[in-house]
């Protein structure tokens, strides 16, 4: 799985549905598995024909694409690490049609090795090179915050060992795991670690008991906003259209400390054309 692609190019034809893809694809595929195959001119004749009509659908989708074995190819569809990304790339694997001799994944998946170790630009990525340890933060004691010492980093270097220690990260913990589950990761050389150092393959250990403390800190319910008060603004947009904001007063008391550095924020789309920009009826039960 050596061929990776970014998508900026340009337009050629209209694809505006995830079944729109899949029914273009399907009119190509043969001609895309033969030369993964065949290991032709993939670049001229699968990744410079896919890479434009993924992008029709929307920006941040990325590929691989490989012989998965002697007979089926796969195709890889990944975020490429943006968090935000991945329900569309879950939705369009999740829309694609059964075909002979593909395998279609959504994101990457760890090793079957189950162990770290890639080679990038003459460069290994594994455990003989790359060690780790945790910085904890008293004013977010949840954030996993993870320094990753490499023997050959140098500032000269730093964007080539950032992509491959991300590469090697996907390759063993998988994209979902790799993304979701660490918070920050910083890359150094050994000589500049503020930690003792930590072997590479006790990562994911370290990882699985971090996301077990954290459930089994968080399991039971720290606080019930049933009986809260809440205080709700109003103002009015410059369409005419009212802007409402409700506020849980009781929360902003809050006696202990942030979780994570971020907040989460849920957009829900309706139609309030007719009804001065609120929900109707029906669409208020739903979202109550």
């Amino acid at each position: 799985m050596s061929f990776l692609k970014s998508l900026f190019k340009t337009k050629d034809q209209a694809i505006n549905s995830y079944s729109d893809f899949w029914n273009w694809f399907g009119e190509n595929e043969q001609k895309f598995y033969k030369v993964l195959k065949v290991q032709g001119n993939i670049n001229l004749v699968f990744f410079d024909k896919l890479a434009p009509k993924l992008n029709e659908l929307k920006d941040g989708f990325w590929f691989l694409a490989g012989m998965y074995d002697d007979n089926t190819a796969e195709l890889i569809l990944t975020a490429d690490g943006i968090i935000k990304n991945i329900v569309f790339v879950e939705e369009l694997v999740e829309f694609a049609p059964n075909m002979n001799n593909w395998k279609i994944t959504a994101l990457k998946q760890p090793s079957d090795r189950n162990q770290f170790g890639i080679e990038m630009d003459g460069y290994k990525f594994d455990e003989s090179k790359m060690n780790f340890y945790s910085t904890d933060h008293k004013s977010m004691p949840d954030e996993i915050d993870i320094t990753i010492t490499h023997q050959d980093f140098n500032e000269e270097n730093r964007v080539l060992m950032t992509n491959g220690v991300y590469l090697a990260l996907d390759n063993s913990l998988g994209e979902l795991k790799s993304i979701t589950t660490i918070d920050n990761v910083n890359i150094i050389n050994p000589k500049d670690a503020a930690n003792e150092l930590i072997p590479l393959e006790k990562l994911k250990d370290f990882l699985t008991w971090r996301e077990k403390e954290f459930v089994e800190k968080y399991k039971g319910l720290r606080h019930n906003t049933e009986n809260d008060s809440y205080s709700s603004l109003e103002a009015t947009l410059n369409n005419g259209l009212p802007l409402l904001a409700i506020i849980n007063m009781d929360l902003l008391n809050w006696d202990s400390k942030s979780s994570h550095p971020w907040i989460s924020v849920m957009e829900i789309k309706y139609d309030g054309k007719n009804n001065n920009g609120m929900p109707n009826d029906s669409t208020y039960q739903l979202l109550n």
